[in-house]
């Protein structure tokens, strides 16, 4: 017998056979772990899928929604106003898209109360660079009492003692005269004020002759609202003193109770005013009411919170 034994050579067909079986086996042997680790329950990874009906309806809203269109909410402007107005304007900005709406919004407007805009937001912007200090007390002097208009100061005895930051909250929420008046000439200065809002691009807002246009309300609405005049907690101080006021018959009256609006009115013998931002997440937008020779105040609010209405239902 030959010293090494051999084996019996397998035919060809069958040794390709067993080659192909071994394959199948070793590949079938090697997926088992993969199969296993992937479909762990505690190791698997799930990527949910878009509901599919989700999807095709975001998609169709897409593709058929029509564009807002300025000239369809100014004819419902000019439908509410209905000719009870002579000389008014409004103006409309969203801020989340490139949506504007303006009826003379260029047009100068005795300002009435909303000059106090100005006067707040100087006064916090110097506060945010160190010029001003919010919590200084200052005594208020018999002739810079303003015995007119609104507010709870003109009722005080001449030597009461009050912070800035309280000045500037009676002025907003009260729209008390005799606080503008001492943060306006003893705090801050005309002058001071004019200068700043004029670098700022208000082109149109005249402190000392108290004059403004909704096209400038809007710009410093604007830099209020988004922060770039002081520090996010002086900011925030600033817009709840706009949010909390005794005048609430216009912007806000018909809008839902969940809706947040800073903003401020202005009042005088044939004006009325309201201008300020309206925000119901993710809806944030100005809304600018300006109107002048008017007869009756009452019905003038009423028209005003009902543009205010058409325009958030026509937004939203």
């Amino acid at each position: 017998m030959h010293p090494f034994h051999r084996e019996k050579a397998l035919p060809r067909r069958s040794l390709k056979k067993l080659i192909s079986l071994l394959i199948i086996a070793t590949g079938f042997i090697l997926t088992i772990p993969i199969m296993f680790i992937r479909f762990r329950p505690s190791q698997a990874i799930i990527s949910p899928l878009p509901d599919e009906k989700t999807s095709k309806q975001t998609t169709t809203r897409q593709l058929f929604q029509k564009k807002k269109d300025p000239s369809d909410l100014r004819k419902k402007i000019q439908e509410t106003v209905n000719n009870r107005w002579k000389n008014y304007s409004v103006y409309v900005k969203d801020f989340s898209t490139d949506f504007i709406m303006d009826i003379n919004e260029m047009v100068i407007f005795t300002a009435a109360s909303v000059n106090k805009v100005p006067i707040i937001a100087a006064l916090y912007y110097y506060a945010g660079k160190g010029e001003i200090d919010l919590d200084e007390r200052v005594t208020v002097q018999p002739d810079e009492i303003q015995d007119f208009g609104t507010g709870s100061l003109r009722y005080e005895s001449p030597g009461s003692v009050y912070s800035l930051k309280t000045l500037a909250k009676l002025m907003i929420g009260q729209s008390d005269n005799t606080a503008a008046y001492i943060l306006a000439n003893h705090v801050i200065g005309v002058d001071k004020i004019q200068t700043l809002i004029n670098s700022w691009g208000l082109t149109q807002t005249d402190i000392v002759n108290n004059k403004t246009s909704n096209k400038d309300m809007e710009l410093l609405f604007e830099k209020i609202y988004t922060g770039q005049l002081t520090s996010p907690s002086s900011t925030q101080e600033m817009l709840a003193f706009f949010k909390h006021t005794d005048f609430e018959d216009r912007i806000p009256a018909l809008l839902p109770e969940e809706t947040s609006v800073y903003h401020k009115i202005g009042n005088e013998i044939g004006v009325l005013h309201d201008v300020g931002i309206v925000e119901q997440s993710p809806l944030v937008y100005f809304i600018g009411i300006l109107s002048s020779d008017i007869t009756d105040d009452k019905e003038s609010a009423q028209i005003a919170a009902e543009i205010s209405k058409a325009v958030y239902e026509y937004l939203k």
